[in-house]
């Protein structure tokens, strides 16, 4: 993008008043001069907790600065004005097949066994990343280590990206096909959501408490108000016209690969890659990384501001005031087995504002399992360390309860 030029004509226009004709000049100069500081402390930010407001910087400058210096903007993110050739979508180390395909997700599924025990789905987040982050490569791959633990059958939801047709889909839309899945897959699973995937098992779990065998929550964001946070201090702070006119220039969606580039995180360096896979970095790896953190996933509008407006700035869910599928989400009706796991440098979703859900749910405390573990947001999804102790004790548990209710199921059967 060509940045503005001002000559000295200009200036001495500038200096003798006529302050209209170069206002929008100006307004767009100190955008792009915001964008390259902004783009040159980027990997610092990562490493140490990225500052959610410098990533809303250009979006509120653009709405004081006015219509002439939104629109090359604007242009830009909605035409597509952000690279080359359409990137690769990263491939799945586990082998799978397609269970369910409907119009907003599709159900993957890594094993069928013929087994009473309810399946276990997990819900991956629906935000920047594809639902690879569940299963990025060996010995980095939650889906390999369920496995491993003896978790069966295994299934993962993965929210498609958004189209201008699916503009309108809200949290209810992919609420209501949960449901269809659910009962596919035998009408009881256990939930495992992963950060936004588990603020949406959660919702469903109150709304659906009688499918819900039991539920894990790993870096989600449930109770904004335990603990302060950049994302949330930046949700609650900029003036909501600057999300709905980023919806808009987006043709009714949150375009991903834009979100990438003007925030200035198309890549991060070799030593915060290692940090986040908790490995010592191979070449082959760093490129595998780099790759699936380029390929984003675009966002329903509707679905988008209602996450900003009624969970981050007002915390509707973490006091039952969310209304899901006609009624309000009251998350004392989850009473199933919950495992909590929080990270203690998460600079996306703070310890508490998880752990707290504890103090929401109708779930006995002796049915309360904690746990927290070194390392960033994205370590708890990659990181080979949370692979190998973390998720591994999340397995085990989820296997013990499964087959705990398959006994339990087998019983019910013979009394009848």
């Amino acid at each position: 993008m060509a940045h503005p030029q001002i000559d000295n004509h200009a200036r001495q226009q500038t200096r003798r008043g006529e302050q209209a004709h170069t206002s929008a000049e100006a307004a767009r100069a100190r955008i792009e001069k915001l964008a390259v500081v902004r783009q040159r402390t980027t990997a610092d930010a990562w490493k140490g907790g990225v500052d959610a407001r410098t990533w809303l910087l250009p979006f509120t400058a653009w709405m004081r600065a006015g219509e002439a210096a939104w629109r090359p903007y604007a242009q830009a993110w909605s035409f597509g004005e952000h690279g080359s050739e359409p990137l690769a979508e990263p491939a799945w180390t586990t082998p799978n097949s397609i269970r369910l395909e409907l119009a907003s997700m599709r159900v993957r599924e890594f094993s069928r066994a013929q087994t009473p025990e309810p399946a276990t789905l997990i819900l991956t987040p629906f935000a920047l990343h594809g639902a690879t982050i569940a299963d990025f490569a060996p010995g980095h791959s939650i889906v390999e280590t369920l496995q491993h633990a003896g978790v069966s059958p295994l299934l993962l939801v993965e929210c498609k990206s958004a189209t201008p047709s699916m503009r309108f889909f809200s949290i209810d839309t992919y609420l209501a096909e949960l449901n269809v899945v659910i009962d596919a897959l035998g009408g009881t699973v256990n939930l495992v959501g992963l950060c936004q995937g588990g603020w949406l098992s959660l919702i469903y779990a109150a709304q659906f408490p009688a499918k819900v065998n039991s539920l894990v929550l790993a870096g989600s964001p449930i109770d904004l108000d335990a603990a302060p946070s950049r994302l949330v201090q930046a949700a609650r702070t900029t003036d909501l016209n600057t999300f709905e006119q980023i919806v808009h220039s987006g043709q009714g969606c949150v375009l991903g690969q834009a979100m990438l580039d003007f925030w200035g995180v198309r890549d991060l360096d070799p030593p915060a890659v290692a940090e986040i896979l908790q490995t010592d970095l191979s070449q082959e790896m760093f490129e595998r990384f780099r790759s699936w953190h380029r390929w984003t996933v675009d966002l329903p509008g509707t679905f988008y501001l209602q996450v900003v407006r009624q969970l981050f700035r007002e915390n509707q869910l973490a006091t039952s005031r969310f209304e899901a599928l006609g009624r309000p989400a009251d998350l004392k009706m989850v009473r199933v087995p919950l495992y909590l796991l929080a990270g203690e440098a998460d600079e996306v979703t703070p310890p508490e504002q998880l752990l707290s859900t504890r103090n929401l749910v109708g779930t006995p405390r002796e049915q309360v399992s904690l746990a927290t573990t070194a390392g960033s947001h994205l370590s708890l999804f990659l990181g080979a360390n949370t692979m190998a102790v973390e998720w591994q004790q999340i397995g085990t548990w989820l296997a013990r309860l499964s087959a705990k209710g398959a006994i339990a199921a087998r019983a019910l059967e013979r009394a009848a």
